[in-house]
């Protein structure tokens, strides 16, 4: 238990942040689920679209330190070269 009153007011902005990153994440994690959808489905129409929303996402996901920069790099890296392979076929 926090002693002093910074370390208790430290705790408090802490429970916040949380219950707001994990809004945040619950929606990236949403978005990227929508284009892997999307692209199990072949249909690369709905699947660019779900990508224009999930790439911002993604990297604002990382500017918040929710997820690593190189993490939502390679999530949006994998998920164009899916997409790219879909219209291959």
């Amino acid at each position: 238990m926090a002693n002093t009153t910074s370390a208790k007011k430290a705790t408090r902005k802490i429970a916040r942040r949380t219950i707001i990153n994990k809004s945040r994440r619950t929606q990236m994690r949403g978005a990227v689920r929508s284009v892997e959808d999307a692209i199990k489905k072949g249909d690369r129409e709905a699947a660019l679209k779900a990508m224009a929303n999930a790439e911002p996402q993604l990297m604002r996901a990382a500017q918040r330190n929710i997820i690593h920069k190189n993490n939502a790099s390679r999530k949006v890296s994998r998920l164009v070269h899916q997409i790219a392979k879909l219209a291959a076929k």
